[in-house]
């Protein structure tokens, strides 16, 4: 099966939001990930108003996505969904500098991270495009 092919069958079967390039490092973001990853992703939504964290915001954005994804463009009620995998990978890192004493000059590694929802239906029923 080619790449392209496989792409294509994960486009299918699951409904997938992504942010690219977030202005947040992985190893912040992924505990809570962690955490998000049991839940409905309704239930999820409704935990994460209440966690005071910069990760909390944008891994709600990603989820409230993939739900619009799911309901408006595949047709399936959101009641029905379940997370199939939520991924946090790393981005490009941005290098910076600050001058620091002596006339160094001290690197600043700005790291960014991309997170992906993958979200299935429980039901079973062939994800198909809405008619």
């Amino acid at each position: 099966m080619s790449f392209s092919n496989q792409q294509s069958a994960i486009s299918n079967l699951f409904i997938k939001a992504e942010q690219k390039n977030a202005d947040i490092t992985a190893r912040k973001i992924r505990p809570l990930a962690a955490e998000i990853k049991k839940l409905t992703p309704s239930k999820a939504l409704v935990s994460l108003d209440f966690v005071h964290l910069k990760a909390a915001a944008l891994l709600s954005k990603v989820i409230k996505q993939a739900t619009a994804n799911a309901v408006n463009v595949k047709s399936i009620e959101e009641k029905n969904l379940r997370f199939e995998s939520i991924t946090i990978g790393e981005g490009p890192t941005l290098k910076r500098w600050r001058a620091s004493s002596r006339g160094r000059a001290s690197t600043i590694f700005k790291r960014t991270c991309h997170i992906r929802v993958l979200l299935k239906d429980i039901k079973g029923g062939k994800i198909g495009k809405k008619s």
